[in-house]
């Protein structure tokens, strides 16, 4: 019913995966995938999450659902492979008490309390002695009700009874964990209608047409939560200790909750390794599918003990203007969505970048959002509808918001709205940003910008933020008095005219500015992570930053800095705009550069245009577009973005860019975790 993280390579990519094994596993050895990775502890124990056992005709979902001769077949391998079973009580000891675990340690976890677990499961895990956690969904085991599932109403018989479920306890071999006592199902969480996870949406009150506030969402989640522990307890002989999230979906509000509650285990469906940096409370799992064959679960073991993700796609990214479908009339703005799912569909791209702001006058400031929000008027609210729409509806495995971090034109009555950045008057020629920004130095500008990501980030659901190139100061910026403050604290003169007159203090004041912004960019990511923990960073850069030394004196971006800072750096590699005569040589100059960053092809996206904004947005052909992508493939470049997309003149043309992104080459490792 909703979109869960999970292993989604195709055939060849796994199967070559297999093959690039012993090559990956070399390049490990010498420190080339781990040396990008945000993480490079090892991994210290799987966790795989299964569903029902049972074959496909007895199932309620198949999607879900493994063979007992399948589930058989890889306990078998596991054993035969060195792995050794261990349960919550070997993990918080290792944990807590440091107490080792074995080589290659493995927890089986069983969600939603299937009847087909005991009877086809259990006397398995009792043939082989195997613990295992069953997480139970408290209002499905009461006794003679139907159980509503997924719209569907059910016999109770299809889930466990509390006999069996005391049998398996007893038997020390199963662990019952809360998998809450009635949220797994979706809730309304936008006006236009979508039902989303219960456990992390705040709720749509159609009646009222307002959000659940944050006070009444956390007292349902508690209410949720200790309810089910009072069940279990009740009905089981045994009070949870474990969390297993509905969906994988979970926040830090919800985290505390259930630490308070008693439950310092949380079980997620987040991708990557467990390693000594993953939290108790955010503990990774393998999802095992019905179509998941024994050679993919080789994979995805080896993709966990190499420490990668389960994610080997390069980038191939839209960047997509929410302007194109904004309306004020409902029924046209549903339909212009309807466009957009089509256009996404035969474009075959797996990352979107998705405008969450909207900047009518062209100032280049947001003067609207189109999120509800404490701070910017709201366009509309439409973000939340097109990102799910697009994660549920589409091929794309990432939504990026795109977001400006200081470029925001506050309502008059905002007390932050005279805190802006100054620049000197210069030379009209000279570079500088021009937009108007909010100083990034500001107390009260930080604040109202920090609670813009935080109310993002309650009301929708999305994999990362794309910062927009408004993270920049000139070097005639910012002379505003809380920038003064700041630059005093830094042991620097307390003007830009005083600074720029000191060769050695306008150098140490560049670095410093760059820092700066990078490390608010990486707060207001962390303020974002704490609601969508899975999240990636992603940043405009100016062209020139990647081409030119003295271009972080200007701008104070740094190709170097930024590699080190975000997950992606989508570096502007646009020749029209630039007005380069020699396209070629002006890519070739970008990847040059790029290639002498450590990690700089694993961390960059080449972002090309579409039009020819010097020639009044003239289209660009699909044909040279198209002979650009092949170019930068053979220049060893990896992610590929383009902007603008234009969904009603099919600019640039689907057909050609699915063919392109179709031929992109396979990378000889998976992507590192970030």
């Amino acid at each position: 019913m909703f979109r869960s993280t999970t292993l989604k390579l195709n055939l060849i990519v796994k199967y070559a995966l297999v093959i690039l094994a012993f090559v990956s596993t070399s390049l490990c050895a010498n420190g080339l995938p781990n040396s990008c990775s945000r993480d490079q502890n090892p991994n210290e124990f799987t966790i795989l999450s299964y569903h029902e056992i049972a074959d496909k005709s007895q199932t309620l979902d198949s999607t879900y659902a493994v063979t007992p001769a399948n589930f058989e077949a890889q306990v078998h391998w596991l054993m035969d492979n060195g792995y050794h079973f261990v349960n919550v009580d070997d993990i918080i000891n290792y944990r807590k008490h440091a107490k080792p675990l074995p080589n290659k340690a493995v927890l089986i976890t069983f969600d939603d309390g299937y009847h087909s677990v005991y009877t086809n499961a259990y006397p398995i895990l009792k043939k082989y002695k195997i613990p295992s956690v069953i997480a139970l969904v408290g209002s499905w085991l009461l006794k003679e009700q139907k159980v509503d599932f997924s719209g569907h109403m059910i016999p109770r018989s299809e889930f466990l009874s509390q006999k069996e479920i005391k049998e398996m306890i007893a038997s020390g071999l199963v662990e019952v964990a809360s998998h809450s006592y009635a949220s797994h199902k979706g809730i309304q969480g936008n006006p236009q209608g979508n039902l989303q996870p219960a456990i992390r949406t705040r709720q749509w009150l159609s009646e009222q047409h307002i959000y659940e506030d944050e006070k009444s969402y956390e007292k349902r989640i508690y209410n949720d939560l200790s309810e089910n522990n009072a069940f279990l307890k009740h009905y089981t002989g045994q009070a949870p200790r474990v969390i297993v999230w509905p969906y994988g979906h979970y926040n830090i509000e919800v985290r505390k909750i259930a630490e308070r509650l008693g439950m310092p285990v949380g079980l997620t469906l987040d991708d990557g390794s467990n390693t000594a940096i993953t939290p108790l409370w955010g503990l990774r799992r393998i999802l095992v599918e019905h179509k998941m064959t024994l050679p993919d679960l080789k994979i995805n073991m080896w993709v966990r003990n190499a420490n990668f993700t389960d994610d080997a796609r390069t980038t191939k990214a839209a960047h997509i203007d929410l302007d194109y479908i904004y309306d004020p009339d409902p029924v046209q703005q549903e339909k212009n969505l309807g466009a957009l799912l089509d256009r996404i569909k035969d474009l075959s791209v797996n990352t979107i970048y998705l405008q969450a702001f909207a900047d009518p006058d062209a100032n280049g400031a947001a003067d609207y959002v189109y999120f509800p929000n404490r701070n910017i008027p709201m366009r509309a609210d439409l973000f939340n509808r097109v990102a799910w729409q697009i994660s549920t509806r589409t091929q794309v495995k990432r939504i990026y918001a795109w977001m400006p971090m200081i470029a925001w034109q506050l309502p008059k009555n905002n007390p932050a709205v005279n805190d802006t950045v100054v620049t000197l008057q210069v030379d009209p020629t000279h570079l500088n940003m021009g937009y108007p920004r909010l100083s990034p130095f500001s107390p009260k500008a930080r604040k109202v910008i920090k609670e813009i990501y935080e109310d993002l980030a309650k009301s929708v659901y999305i994999d990362g933020i794309l910062f927009h190139d408004d993270v920049t100061l000139s070097d005639f910026e910012d002379d505003s008095d809380a920038a003064h403050k700041q630059y005093k604290k830094w042991g620097l003169a307390p003007s830009v005219t005083q600074i720029r007159a000191d060769k050695k203090q306008f150098h140490q004041w560049t670095k410093l500015k760059t820092q700066y912004l990078d490390e608010f960019a990486m707060q207001l990511a962390q303020i974002v992570r704490d609601e969508q923990p899975g999240l990636k960073t992603a940043r405009n850069l100016y062209a020139q930053v990647s081409l030119n030394k003295d271009a972080q004196e200007w701008y104070a971006q740094s190709l170097s800095e930024s590699i080190k800072y975000y997950d992606y750096t989508a570096i502007m590699a646009m020749p029209y705009m630039e007005q380069t005569d020699d396209h070629k040589k002006f890519y070739e100059n970008i990847v040059k550069n790029i290639k002498q960053e450590q990690c700089g092809l694993e961390r960059t996206v080449m972002e090309l245009q579409t039009v020819d904004w010097r020639k009044e947005s003239e289209p660009i052909s699909s044909q040279e577009l198209s002979s650009t992508i092949k170019d930068l493939y053979g220049m060893g470049i990896h992610h590929i973005a383009y902007y603008p997309d234009n969904v009603y003149k099919n600019n640039p043309n689907a057909d050609i860019m699915k063919q392109d992104f179709a031929q992109k080459p396979l990378r000889m490792h998976p992507h590192p975790v970030q």
